[in-house]
């Protein structure tokens, strides 16, 4: 049984791929530094299940400290590392960018540099469809260039590739960069748009919808981003980047509607301007995954938003 780290363990994407890792069989150290973007109480939740398992451990630890990562990797001495952890979020990342530089790009250096000493087999790195900016030409392309970030968050997600490719060239490290796009589901971060509006509409408060409602993304169900990585994680091959969503974008009023039909409520709107740093529509190209790790997203966007207000309504 081989041993995998997991950053960012207890997060949203993270907890899932925890469970899948462990479903299958394989032995699973996570690594959370219980950041306190949100409460504590809701990422325990989010490993309720995996820390009933034999095979799952939990190391809290934060990546922006080298020797605390580096004293978890030489306890489990991980083949392969699965790195999630990151500062998560637009707007919150041009209020505060120099916790996302500390984070997102010190915090993978830290990564990469315990993958180097530990002799790590093969590195999945979480980055995001933010690395294309505002980009007028859809559906976004692997091949597209990513030199326009719109947002830190952005800028600092691309300086993460960056320094993967860097390690790969130098030090033989396989990565894979796995850019997602609007990952949805159970255990969504609270701040995010589908978990926010589900809970207003619920409550009759308004929803706070920001340009004309036009804008669109290319929503994604967890289920199947979780498809992605593992599948990537099985195929080390040098340096590749791929893109992990549907191919498929919904307005932000087409959002809203769905999420009216799935709860029975019609929203309260609240019209709002255009925020710094949003970008008006994302869409991927995936045909790369397809072809190479059998990507192959299932789950509607309207099958997913039933799910995930049922996950709410049962959680409540």
């Amino acid at each position: 049984m081989e041993t995998i780290i997991v950053t960012g363990a207890a997060g949203f994407i993270g907890s899932h791929v925890v469970e899948r890792l462990l479903e299958r069989g394989d032995r699973v150290v996570g690594i959370d530094s219980f950041d306190p973007f949100y409460p504590r109480a809701v990422k325990e939740r989010n490993l309720a299940a995996a820390s009933a398992h034999p095979s799952f451990e939990l190391e809290v630890a934060d990546i922006r400290e080298p020797e605390a990562l580096r004293a978890a990797f030489g306890r489990c001495r991980p083949r392969r590392v699965i790195h999630l952890a990151a500062k998560a979020g637009v707007r919150p990342s041009i209020q505060d960018p120099q916790a996302y530089v500390a984070t997102n790009i010190a915090g993978t250096m830290n990564v990469l540099q315990a993958c180097e000493q530990f002799r790590v087999e093969h590195l999945v790195f979480a980055s995001s469809s933010s690395v294309y900016g505002d980009a007028a030409r859809v559906p976004f392309s692997e091949e597209d260039g990513t030199d326009a970030p719109a947002s830190p968050y952005a800028a600092t997600k691309k300086a993460g590739e960056l320094l993967c490719f860097t390690y790969h060239r130098l030090q033989g490290l396989p990565v894979s960069c796995l850019r997602f796009f609007t990952v949805f589901g159970p255990r969504q971060r609270p701040d995010l748009a589908i978990h926010k509006f589900v809970r207003l509409i619920e409550m009759g408060e308004p929803v706070p919808i920001f340009g004309d409602g036009t804008s669109s993304r290319d929503y994604t169900y967890v289920d199947d981003t979780v498809d992605g990585i593992l599948a990537a994680l099985d195929r080390p091959d040098g340096y590749q980047i791929y893109n992990l969503g549907r191919r498929d974008p919904v307005s932000l009023r087409d959002t809203v509607a769905a999420i009216e039909a799935a709860v029975g409520k019609r929203a309260v709107t609240n019209r709002m301007p255009d925020q710094p740093g949003d970008v008006r529509t994302t869409c991927a190209d995936v045909s790369k995954a397809l072809s190479r790790l059998g990507y192959s997203p299932k789950v509607s966007f309207q099958e997913g938003i039933q799910r995930f207000v049922r996950w709410m309504r049962d959680t409540a």
